[in-house]
């Protein structure tokens, strides 16, 4: 969503987020982990932060294997996590979705994969076209060892094969993982023809089936 910070505010910020739609996005071409861990026998759960969560819960409920994806916030205080304190940009959150998925069905490097691929640009610093703040920074809070492990070798293999024009500024932090409020969750569904959704996150999605359909539903 569009939190508009002073730099933004007034026209400008209105010509940001009505930018023509006809932009279309594409996935980068990523190669896989190399590094990889054995798949676990039950249920697991990732959580990422990546931008806007609205987006990327949109991109992961796509992917077979992933049975539930939530909105919420990480990387700060439970007193801390609403909406509106998250805004301020004091709190540490930020903005993430907690991925609940089969590792039979689909790897933890498969949706790291994804998620620097597609569902967000990992290459800018505490912000998230058109988003600005720490709360729409890149971030990793593995949720294990094996976790952090293949996120940080994935991140050294990737700017170490150059996959970016940029280096890759995301994070791999630690903390909890608070479920964001009701109107948040599943918002790309339930508001498909939201300006917002149409101008930044119905590309990513069209991008991750174009580029990976073998593993959409």
């Amino acid at each position: 969503m569009l939190r508009l910070s002073a730099a933004l505010a007034g026209l400008g910020a209105l010509a940001v987020f009505f930018m023509p739609v006809g932009h279309a996005e594409k996935a980068v071409p990523l190669p896989p982990p190399a590094f990889t861990m054995a798949p676990p026998a039950k249920m697991q759960t990732a959580v990422l932060a990546g931008g806007c969560f609205w987006g990327m819960e949109a991109v992961f409920e796509q992917l077979k294997g992933v049975h539930k994806v939530t909105a919420g916030y990480a990387g700060g205080r439970a007193s801390t996590a609403t909406y509106r304190q998250v805004s301020s940009e004091t709190t540490r959150h930020a903005e993430a979705v907690r991925i609940t998925y089969d590792p039979r069905q689909i790897s933890y490097g498969r949706l790291l994969r994804i998620y620097f691929s597609v569902a967000h640009d990992p290459t800018q610093l505490n912000r998230q076209t058109p988003d600005v703040g720490t709360s729409y920074r890149s971030a990793i809070f593995p949720q294990n060892v094996a976790q952090k492990q293949v996120a940080q070798r994935y991140i050294a293999q990737l700017n170490k094969a150059g996959a970016f024009s940029k280096p890759i500024v995301t994070r791999i932090e630690g903390g909890h993982f608070y479920q964001a409020e009701a109107y948040h969750q599943h918002y790309y569904d339930r508001h498909p023809d939201s300006p917002y959704i149409v101008r930044w996150d119905k590309p990513k999605v069209a991008a991750l089936k174009a580029a990976y359909p073998d593993w959409v539903r």
